[in-house]
């Protein structure tokens, strides 16, 4: 063994126990390792930096852009609350509807972005329906996984795979190459958590919905402008408009509340209408052009002070002195320079107005005004603490335009009609020059620790081959698995990773077993495509444990799963994945049969 590669594998065992222990932060592991391979001569300047220019680092940074414009005009809550509706009550239905939904929205955005949109959507319908949460919450999860297999972009780990096989001089992979293998893995998952429905666990707990749920009952009063944005328009419009967590009180027409008007009823100019509303949808209300916030409309000019307005909540505190009074006593405007322009409350309220709710010890008050004036609030002790307002306003009118984006985007992509990285960092410039998300917005969206450890964790793949070790370890394998048939050395690839994602992220598992893949392939003299393909599956679909995929953390706690509920459902799931996987991948590249016999 030569110097380089005694080098390298401690740089990768002491890699390898950063990511394990977590001592450090991933991102932070691999931009140690990329500086310690530099410094040891292992790699020159250029190739450590490779990874930042890198085809899948892009395309991960553009797909974080393009799903955060799918959120920010209201597609991805339309998703959430049409699969509500079609789940049905029984609870066979709900698991076949949540898996395909999810794994269809999987397919072009990350998994663990999925899984979090669908959390408390999935939690509300199994309350709702007096379901356990944990008999929906793992399928979900594995559909998310199991979604990422149906295209080349949704998972790092095939992006990675793909430019390992380039590397080695053959084609690369297409943008649905993996899709034939995704369509029979995403079919067999759900085929067996129908089937197997008697091994999740059905556990039933007092979860708070502090943790789980965002409020979604504020309270506030709107006008409807002149402007032809929703002036005649039935109300059944901005009810559809904003979704399901919106919901009309009273409706007040010329100084009189109309028990008369339905949903079919125009909006007249100068309507005010008494709502329920979600935190996005008022702040979506705030930024709409063609209706007013009632407080704004009418305190507006007296929240005056330095910078821009916006929105915070106060709570109000034990003992406060605003305690049995109504807005309209209060006169926050003349006295804070602020404006009450929604409250949160738990229980009923009985109040026909805004302005005369006697406020109660733990309201929630939404006050509008400019930073310079929150100052006095913040210290003031009638109030229990003054946090910014959690809601972000939906750009629903521009929904159409981000679906024509994520389309052309997809399209360009597959047709080749532009190189992939391209195409979709075109679909991510688009999305913020379309304002369908700001610019702000679509850099929070973007999240650096899963770009900067792609681009730190590629240079591992090229000093894996440039020092040798990945033909050292591929010959020692090669031993192993000597005469095997090709479907056994493809469920070997898959085992070892499925083994080795369980502490590592899919992507280092790739980069590290992608290059022992290749030069097994070589050594067996076949095409390398099929091996490094199973490697990657193994490394995205495989459900042994529930530190596995980070989808699976997220629903740890919600679900009350235990670490032998993974093991015990995820194994022979894995397993079977495992003989799909090897078997499609065979028949793909390798000319095997479709069909046993």
């Amino acid at each position: 063994m030569e110097m380089q590669q005694v080098l390298f594998l401690v740089i990768l065992a002491g890699s390898l126990y950063l990511f394990i222990s977590e001592r450090l932060r991933v991102d932070v592991t691999a931009m140690l390792t990329l500086l310690a391979m530099v410094l040891a001569g292992v790699l020159d300047a250029r190739e450590a930096l490779s990874g930042f220019a890198s085809e899948p680092a892009i395309i991960v940074a553009a797909v974080f852009i393009i799903s955060g414009g799918l959120a920010a005009t209201g597609i991805t809550e339309r998703i959430g609350q049409a699969v509500e509706r079609a789940a049905g009550r029984t609870e066979s239905r709900a698991i076949a509807v949540v898996m395909l939904a999810v794994a269809a929205l999987s397919s072009f955005t990350h998994h663990v972005m999925v899984t979090a949109m669908m959390l408390p959507i999935v939690t509300r319908f199994a309350r709702a329906r007096g379901m356990s949460a944990s008999r929906l919450l793992m399928p979900m999860s594995f559909a998310a996984s199991l979604g990422t297999t149906l295209t080349l972009v949704s998972a790092p780990a095939f992006l990675l795979a793909d430019n390992l096989i380039e590397r080695t001089g053959s084609e690369g992979l297409g943008i649905f190459s993996i899709t034939p293998i995704g369509l029979a893995l995403v079919a067999l998952g759900v085929m067996y958590m129908l089937i197997a429905r008697w091994l999740l666990p059905k556990r039933f707990g007092a979860l708070g919905d502090a943790g789980y749920f965002r409020l979604d009952r504020y309270r506030t009063e709107l006008v409807v402008g002149e402007g032809p944005r929703w002036n005649t328009r039935p109300l059944s419009e901005l009810q559809k408009a904003l979704g399901d967590r919106f919901r009309l009180l009273s409706w007040t027409r010329d100084g009189r509340v109309r028990d008369d008007l339905t949903p079919a009823s125009p909006l007249i100019n100068g309507d005010i209408l008494r709502v329920e509303a979600s935190a996005d949808a008022l702040a979506s209300l705030h930024a709409d052009t063609g209706l007013s916030l009632q407080a704004i409309r009418r305190y507006g000019e007296l929240a005056t002070g330095e910078g821009d307005a916006q929105l915070v909540q106060a709570v109000i505190a034990p003992g406060s002195e605003f305690i049995g009074r109504t807005l309209r006593e209060l006169d926050f405007a003349r006295r804070f320079h602020t404006v009450i322009v929604g409250l949160w409350r738990r229980g009923e309220d009985e109040s026909p107005r805004l302005a005369e709710t006697r406020l109660r010890e733990g309201d929630l008050l939404v006050l509008w005004g400019r930073p310079s004036r929150f100052a006095e609030l913040a210290t003031h002790h009638g109030f229990l603490m003054l946090v910014p307002f959690a809601g972000e306003a939906r750009r629903r009118v521009r929904a159409p335009v981000a679906l024509a984006i994520l389309a052309a985007t997809v399209l360009a992509a597959a047709t080749e009609w532009l190189p992939a990285p391209l195409a979709f960092l075109l679909g991510a410039v688009a999305m913020v020059a379309s304002r369908c998300v700001d610019v702000d917005q679509a850099y929070r969206e973007v999240d650096v620790r899963i770009f900067v450890m792609i681009a730190g964790v590629i240079p591992l793949g090229i000093a894996m081959e440039q020092t040798g070790t990945a033909q050292w370890l591929a010959s020692g394998l090669l031993h192993v698995v000597s005469g095997w048939p090709p479907l056994g050395v493809l469920l070997v690839m898959f085992g070892v990773a499925a083994l080795l994602t369980q502490i590592l992220s899919d992507a280092a598992t790739t980069v590290l077993l992608g290059p022992i893949a290749v030069e097994l392939a070589q050594s067996l003299g076949l095409p390398p495509t099929p091996f490094v393909v199973c490697t990657a599956l193994g490394a995205v679909a495989s459900f042994l444990t529930p530190i596995g995929h980070h989808g699976n953390l997220l629903i740890l706690g919600p679900g009350q799963y235990r670490f032998n509920d993974f093991l015990r459902i995820g194994l022979p799931l894995t397993a079977m994945i495992a003989f799909v996987s090897a078997w499609m991948a065979r028949w793909l590249w390798l000319g095997g049969p479709l069909l046993p016999g």
